[in-house]
């Protein structure tokens, strides 16, 4: 495929986004349309395109490569999805009422009100650092494909691919940041579902199959195994790990998460964010069968052409999630190569603008306090957002360029691991203010029991062959990090006579 078909799609794409910003925010870019778009939002669209935000790049290349991996993956990832589902059920039923009780602009502003200031400012550090490190490590692991594939051909560096893409994504997001994404996310989640539609039907056209054939072939073939009960001690598969880890990593992950509520809480009702957050997840669980069907016959389209899995360029060992790209860009031909480029274009740009939008916002808000401010739409107050979003983005050039200087895939994995790790005491931290009555905390000490925290987590995940009679963990582990904070909470707190309640 050539490099230079792919480099002129990219920028055309790009040009439509940027026109759509201007659209949205020529005739109102102040904070209150940047932060929540103006509590307007239509439920449908905030639902639709939320898709965009939760499916990354990585997810679209990783999850069909992981199907068949070595360790014997197959669809044991929809364990993880189906916990997914009830944890999106409760925080429409349990976390979202709350915060449209309180009128939040940033969710964090509930920690204030109920545990105190370092408890506030704590919970919205740990966001901060959170989705900074895995944003842009998600980034990262998606421009390591536009180097390989267009890039390189230029002689254009890894650093300025990184920057070209940052540039881009700050191009459209800096003025009408909320207002402006719930739109391009809509139109992103759109070409990302489209991608992969599209991609079944060219693989299927390939291996001379109908869609019916194509449905038999998954299921009979050796990928398609979803449930694991074998080996609760040592397999990380089991359902039981995946299922109740998909459960508190997607309410740690996406309920107190200022990226993926943001757009939640810029609707009107709770009623139509309760709506749009029940239809979000029904297509979400819908989407990732097809993304694991594509998984599979991307494999057996593999077999039959005798394509082995692409060889990472740091360990040169084989690295699953460059299979996709590599059959789309190398196989399959024009169209599906300009295909596949537009779903992982739309699958990263949604995630990493979404994120750059929440990172400005919680910390304009968290930090800087404008929603208190006199006039929080002042020139001034705009004038001093741009200035962050601007930080936000060079932070994450800076994090995605050091990623790379290391030179080790192994840095990836730690960083995953740090930002996956920090959501646990925001679980912490908000069932603790939730369900314990009538006491107080001491609360210069919360930001310690929120660093030792992940630090036992750590010990304990490393050391749990030996401590706990083989048993090894997966997902389930924030759920543990989670439990550790808030005991650790109710150490260093205090009765009360009264407590607030919202």
């Amino acid at each position: 495929m050539s490099p230079a078909v792919l480099l002129a799609f990219i920028l055309g794409y790009f040009v439509i986004l940027i026109l759509i910003s201007w659209l949205t925010s020529r005739k109102s870019s102040d904070n209150s349309a940047f932060f929540i778009a103006n509590r307007n939002s239509k439920w449908y669209l905030v639902a639709f395109g939320m898709i965009g935000t939760a499916l990354s790049g990585v997810t679209f290349i990783s999850v069909p490569g992981e199907v068949g991996a070595p360790a014997g993956n197959q669809f044991q990832y929809f364990q993880f999805i189906l916990g997914n589902a009830v944890g999106f059920i409760v925080i429409a039923t349990v976390l979202l009422p709350l915060y449209y009780r309180m009128r939040l602009t940033s969710i964090y502003s509930y920690i204030e009100k109920r545990l105190g200031f370092y408890s506030y400012k704590t919970a919205a550090s740990i966001f901060l650092l959170s989705r900074t490190l895995g944003s842009a490590t998600r980034l990262y692991l998606v421009v390591i494909v536009l180097q390989r594939f267009i890039f390189d051909s230029y002689g254009v560096p890894f650093w300025l691919t990184v920057l070209i893409s940052l540039g881009l994504i700050w191009s459209y997001t800096f003025k009408g940041g909320l207002k402006t994404i719930i739109i391009t996310d809509t139109l992103q989640t759109f070409f990302l579902v489209l991608s992969v539609f599209l991609t079944i039907y060219f693989i299927c056209s390939s291996l001379d199959l109908s869609m019916l054939q194509a449905f038999e072939n998954v299921k009979n073939s050796s990928y398609s195994k979803i449930f694991f009960f074998e080996d609760v001690l040592t397999s990380k598969f089991h359902f039981s790990k995946q299922f109740i880890g998909g459960i508190f990593v997607t309410i740690a992950m996406t309920g107190l998460d200022q990226d993926l509520m943001q757009k939640n809480l810029s609707m009107q009702t709770i009623k139509e964010a309760q709506k749009n957050m029940f239809t979000f997840t029904g297509v979400f669980v819908i989407l990732n069968i097809f993304f694991l069907s594509v998984g599979a016959l991307l494999y057996i389209y593999a077999a039959k052409n005798g394509i082995d899995i692409p060889l990472d360029h740091i360990t040169n060992k084989p690295r699953t999630d460059l299979l996709f790209p590599e059959i789309a860009l190398n196989y399959l031909g024009t169209v599906p190569a300009i295909i596949f480029m537009l779903g992982l274009t739309a699958a990263t740009f949604a995630t990493t603008d979404s994120a750059l939008t929440a990172l400005t916002t919680s910390f304009c808000v968290d930090f800087l306090h404008m929603d208190k401010a006199a006039d929080p739409n002042s020139a001034k107050a705009v004038k001093t957002r741009h200035t962050v979003h601007v930080v936000f983005s060079i932070l994450m050039f800076l994090v995605i360029v050091i990623i790379n200087a290391l030179n080790s895939s192994s840095v990836v994995s730690l960083i995953f691991t740090i930002a996956s790790y920090t959501y646990g005491p925001l679980l912490g931290l908000y069932s603790f203010g939730l369900f314990v009555n009538k006491r107080g905390l001491h609360d210069k000490w919360v930001p310690v029991i929120c660093i030792l925290s992940p630090v036992l987590c750590y010990l304990l995940a490393a050391y749990s062959a030996k401590l706990l009679g083989g048993y090894v963990f997966s997902v389930e582990l924030i759920l543990i990090n989670g439990l550790i904070t808030f005991l650790g909470l109710l150490l260093i707190s205090k009765k009360t006579d009264a407590q607030t309640k919202f």
